[in-house]
């Protein structure tokens, strides 16, 4: 045996043994987790006692421990612990509203499961406001719930208050300052190192030898990488429906694009030297990159910087007489440049500032800008009212089993009831599969919950003593291991916990665990058939869907954008917007992402070779690169068919010749690759439905339909893809003996570029995959028929 080989087996040994004579450390999940349940406990255990046995009152140590476990242990609030301590007060008079109500709603049985219907509804439905109200969600729940059994006791309403806000008091003193966890890094920081990254960017391609140092290049892709939402802590991400929310999404997805049009700027041509208007261009795009990071970290709000702006009207107004080829797509590139810039601007200001940096902001791209808060969130809402929501289909099924299991409850008086509808909440999941595998561990977790709980009342008896020396021990283990552990554990020590704290209220025997054990079997068929039955897809396969159609919509756009362009025509920037069935598609797509983000990550089983892995965050979907796709196809589209630029100002309606038919077929041709790329990976993100065709439209659609007659017609541009030989390699200008006008050269990079965007989503450009994370402006729908089509 070799000496490597001993070495392996001595090394072995030593790990086998406790790896030698160092210590095992616990892993991190459990000492997060150990925090956690210290603050729970402190919260909890410290109220629970102060009320039973410093001043006798037992119904508001019940609401003081249940107020402070349900909205700690239960609900998944993201965040640190400042963070979550702020939204537990904002959602102090929702408990208190929701205490009254399930104490006056308990007179009847069909009152309490009609109140039970709406209220889980609106609490599991005011998800789609992000990640930080669908994590508090369930907590918010049981706080209805716990109120809304027998006894009917009005009278008690204020102890039951008193109670409840004492616990989540302490729990927010708890959260603020019991081992607070570091800060995190927010998306605006995120966005603006990015920011600052194109600047320096910027400040190399600017300067000899006109290329960036590698230095320069990995900080690039480190901050693109950071910004995405996979990456990203849960509370930082953008995915509220507020103005400032969007902007923030955008202004993330305006920085990935500029960062890596900087990164991919063609090199200049041999023996050529940067011209002054491009170098003026990218010092403007340096300077509005470093304004934008320094709006975001708070600096003075001053308008946008309107100099990239006018840098790309004069650069794009230049001659194209004598020039190379390869400076003209150079051109084009940077022109590219200049619009990330600008977007990056408008969004930044938009995050800070809100509606009022919505002056001169263009709603085609930004059609929220101008919006009220009660009008986004009506969007955002309506938008999800259909069966192709997940927050519509989460709403629906919480409400309704929960709903039937009050009805279960009250009408079979089912001893303790309110444990049937506990275990009804905590075993709905997103999808069916989950459901069905967390059924399974949580009736065996209680079964064995259920033993040791009747082994305790059976030899400690009637003992209080006993009970509440051991309540605190037992809570911290409950928060420390079931979450670590998993529902199965969760739901074993859960029991024992709940057993330990009513043998404190009133006198307990060994058939409080046989009870505990029939109300979770009736609580967990309840939450099987309507898993089951209330549309069981979760947002993992909405995303997928959306963005199969967004990709789609795009392969559609460029068809028609580069059939136009070939074609020639009326261009006239006073025209109506087109590609609506894109805008609507992408509004889409970002609905869809939200929801995404905000469900819990879990291994999904794939077919050979498929995308559908979240296991590994860096090799799966990309799905912000994605949206930055859609949102290029359709910014470019519209560039691309605008009247030529003028340094002087607008122009209004020119009729462009149509081009060359060597480099029509040559622009055609590479619209067509693009075209197909979006439709093959479209078909290979949405497994279940086949890509549709997308027709090639008569090249006079969109705004060259007013083309005189006998100006690029059909046949003659046909005729030109049929028979013109067209380079496989090289872009679409590079036709020999054809002259392309600069026009030509800019649908040239935007197509090229789109390339790009899309490797990026599969991670074939160092793009990585986002497996679950806000994006941006998003809506959480995936409704083909609601809040796009408005918004467009």
């Amino acid at each position: 045996m070799s000496a490597n080989g001993a070495d392996a087996e001595d090394t072995q040994g030593a790990e086998a043994t406790g790896r030698g004579r160092h210590p095992r450390r616990p892993p991190p999940a459990y000492a997060a987790a150990a925090r956690r349940s210290l603050q729970v406990t402190l919260a909890a255990g410290g109220t629970f006692y102060f009320f039973l046995y410093g001043l006798d009152q037992p119904v508001a140590a019940t609401y003081a421990l249940f107020a402070a476990v349900s909205l700690a242990g239960l609900a998944r609030i993201p965040g640190t612990g400042r963070q979550r301590a702020g939204m537990l007060l904002r959602l102090l008079p929702v408990t208190w509203l929701l205490v009254a109500a399930g104490t006056l709603l308990a007179v009847e049985t069909w009152s309490a499961v009609a109140g039970m219907l709406v209220i889980g509804f609106v609490l599991a439905f005011v998800a789609v406001g992000g990640p930080r109200p669908a994590g508090a969600a369930p907590g918010l729940q049981l706080l209805y719930i716990l109120p809304s059994f027998p006894p009917f006791a009005p009278e008690q309403l204020g102890e039951r208050l008193i109670g409840a806000t004492t616990g989540i008091l302490l729990l927010v003193l708890a959260e603020a300052f019991v081992f607070p966890e570091p800060p995190t890094v927010s998306y605006r920081e995120l966005t603006a190192r990015a920011a600052l990254a194109a600047e320096q960017c910027a400040a190399d391609l600017a300067r000899a030898p006109f290329v960036l140092s590698p230095a320069t290049r990995t900080s690039a892709a480190a901050a693109a990488e950071a910004l995405r939402p996979s990456l990203v802590p849960e509370a930082e991400r953008p995915a509220g429906p507020g103005v400032r929310s969007r902007g923030l999404a955008h202004a993330g997805l305006a920085a990935r694009t500029l960062l890596h049009r900087l990164v991919r700027l063609p090199p200049l041509p041999p023996d050529h030297k940067p011209t002054p208007s491009g170098l003026d261009l990218l010092h403007a795009v340096g300077r509005s990159a470093a304004d934008s990071a320094a709006l975001l970290r708070g600096g003075p709000a001053g308008g946008p910087d309107a100099a990239p702006a006018r840098e790309r009207a004069a650069l794009a107004a230049l001659p194209t007489g004598g020039v190379s080829p390869a400076a003209l797509r150079r051109r084009a590139d940077l022109l590219e440049l200049a619009d990330a810039a600008s977007a990056l601007a408008r969004a930044s200001g938009l995050a800070v500032r809100g509606r009022e940096a919505a002056s001169g902001v263009p709603l085609d791209r930004f059609w929220y800008a101008r919006m009220r808060a009660p009008q986004l969130w009506w969007r955002r809402l309506v938008g999800n009212t259909g069966s192709r929501s997940v927050f519509f289909q989460n709403a629906v099924r919480i409400s309704l089993a929960l709903a039937a299991a009050r009805a279960v409850a009250g009408i079979d008086t089912l001893p303790h009831g309110f444990w049937a509808m506990l275990a009804t909440l905590s075993l709905t999941r997103t999808t069916l599969v989950a459901t069905r595998t967390g059924i399974r561990q949580a009736v065996t977790g209680t079964l064995v919950g259920a033993l040791a709980t009747a082994g305790i009342l059976a030899l400690v008896g009637a003992d209080t003593t006993v009970y509440a020396a051991v309540l605190i021990p037992v809570l911290l283990l409950t928060f420390t291991v079931g979450p670590v552990k998993g529902v199965g554990w969760a739901q074993a020590l859960f029991a024992i916990t709940v057993a330990l704290v009513f043998a404190q209220l009133a006198p307990a025997t060994w058939q409080l665990a046989e009870v505990r054990l029939l109300d979770v079997l009736v609580g967990s068929v309840i939450g099987a058939v309507f898993g089951l039955l209330a549309w069981p897809r979760g947002a993992q396969d909405e995303v997928r869907r959306s963005t199969a159609v967004l990709l789609r919509s795009a392969a559609e756009a460029v068809v028609m954008t580069s059939s136009a362009l070939a074609a020639g025509g009326l261009r006239d920037p006073a025209a109506p917007p087109l590609n609506g069935l894109l805008r609507h598609s992408l509004v889409l797509a970002e609905s869809t992402f939200a929801q995404f983000q905000s469900e819990p990550t879990a291994p999904v089983a794939a077919r050979p070779g498929s995308v559908r892995t979240r296991e590994d965050p860096s090799r799966a979907v990309d799905w912000q690169a994605a949206l930055l796709a859609g949102h290029h196809t359709l910014w470019g589209a519209e560039r691309v068919l605008l009247p030529p630029a003028s340094a002087d100002g607008p122009v209004g309606p020119v009729t462009v010749p149509p081009l060359e038919p060597a480099v029509a077929a040559s622009l055609t041709r590479l619209g067509e690759r693009v075209a197909g790329r979006m439709l093959l990976l479209s078909a290979v993100l949405d497994e279940n439905a086949q890509a549709e065709r997308v027709p090639v439209p008569p090249p006079l659609a969109g705004r060259a339909a007013g083309s005189p007659p006998g100006v690029g017609t059909a046949a003659g541009v046909e005729t030109a893809t049929e028979n013109t030989p067209v380079p496989e390699d090289g872009t679409a200008t590079d036709v020999a003996g054809a002259w392309a006008p600069s026009g030509s050269y800019a649908a040239d990079a935007w197509l090229r570029s789109l390339l790009l965007d899309l490797d990026r989503i599969t991670g074939g450009s160092g793009g990585g995959g986002d497996d679950g994370a806000a994006s941006g402006g998003a809506d959480g729908s995936g409704r083909v028929a609601a809040e796009g089509a408005r918004d467009a």
